[in-house]
């Protein structure tokens, strides 16, 4: 296979298009038509992974954040970020990043956390917003089924843990051929009646081209009527962040002393205890000051994120019990997660996990 065509799998899996838009995300470095080796799987590609790389005769190296992020106008060799990047092209190895769009993933970073803390019920904190549309598509009702089949197969349809989802009315329309048509049906300058289908569906917005293509391609009409709205709804299934439950609450103590065994912690920096239960907690792995109100407004009774400021504890209010555990810490699953994701996609070459610890922060006892 060649690293496009392993993108492409890997994408169908965790979209590239859910990733926020300041992120630099996808393919970094190398010739997408070069054959792949090998992957090896790691969460930053730094020199001393690439070195790896080579080592084992490995050509494609995906990482969770990416080494190329911005101002990079220049490769000399002066920093970190340089060295890997000239070392990574000099021996044809390709770097793919997936960062924010495996954070924004159902079944990402934050579905790991909470996992791995023995949550349930998961929900995600901060859904992403504006990015669902609806199709809306009339079609002769000899067709409808086959107009159906081609959309879901383009990505139509997909709702949280339910795809092929539709609605369709019948009714009768009407159109009358004039001079320059190629009709499927009727005759020229004669209006027609036709029994048609108007069909219904929902939409993850990246995807309206390929859709529109499938739509335009299955469609026996010369020009297709249909319509796209906007649609205000949240994605409940697509966002950064999650929330869930223990089974039974525990003290406040008892909570970080769990925290510290899962995520096998010397320090944990947090808010003043409110003398509460802590049942229901957030999580948002990396930087997640920004999840705190969300948090907050889910009535979470903890929240566990890294890289929070001094005035950020002030946000409890009293009210939550809020934890840095260190950016590093709290996405310390994700290489294992992306490996076991690309090992039970492809079969036909290694698919390896990174030995490097690439955490730069070390704690003193």
């Amino acid at each position: 296979m060649t690293i496009s065509e392993v993108i492409s799998e890997i994408e169908k899996r965790i979209p590239i298009q859910q990733a926020e838009d300041f992120d630099n995300v996808g393919l970094l470095c190398g010739l997408p038509d070069r054959i792949v080796t090998g992957v090896l799987v790691c969460h930053d590609a730094l020199e001393s992974v690439v070195t790896e790389a080579i080592e084992k005769g490995l050509n494609f190296i995906v990482c969770f954040h990416p080494i190329i992020f911005s101002g990079l106008k220049s490769l000399t060799g002066k920093n970190y970020v340089e060295r890997a990047v000239i070392k990574a092209i000099e021996n044809k190895i390709a770097i793919y990043a997936i960062h924010t769009a495996f954070d924004n993933d159902f079944f990402g970073v934050n579905a790991g956390i909470c996992n791995h803390l023995g949550l349930k019920d998961l929900k995600i904190l901060q859904p992403k917003k504006n990015n669902l549309k609806q199709l809306t598509v009339f079609v002769p009702k000899t067709h409808s089924e086959l107009l159906k089949e081609s959309l879901f197969s383009a990505g139509a349809g997909n709702i949280g843990f339910y795809d092929e989802c539709s609605f369709s009315i019948n009714g009768n329309g009407t159109f009358r051929p004039i001079e320059g048509s190629n009709p499927f049906s009727g005759q020229k300058n004669i209006r027609e009646n036709a029994d048609e289908d108007m069909i219904f569906v929902i939409f993850e917005s990246y995807k309206q081209g390929q859709i529109l293509s499938a739509m335009k391609s299955a469609h026996p009409y010369e020009e297709v009527a249909y319509q796209i709205y906007n649609l205000d709804n949240e994605n409940q299934y697509s966002g950064l962040g999650m929330y869930g439950e223990f089974e039974e609450g525990m003290d406040e103590t008892d909570f970080l002393k769990l925290v510290k065994e899962r995520f096998n912690l010397d320090v944990i920096k947090h808010s003043e205890f409110n003398n509460k239960k802590i049942k229901r907690v957030g999580v948002l792995g990396g930087s997640g000051a920004s999840g705190i109100k969300s948090a907050l407004s889910k009535k979470c009774d903890a929240y566990l994120t890294g890289d929070l400021k001094y005035h950020d504890y002030f946000l409890a209010e009293s009210k939550m019990l809020i934890c840095d555990i260190g950016h590093y810490e709290s996405e310390q699953w994700v290489a294992q997660q992306l490996f076991e994701i690309l090992s039970q996609k492809f079969s036909t070459f290694a698919i390896s996990k990174s030995n490097e610890k690439t955490n730069p922060v070390n704690y003193f006892l």
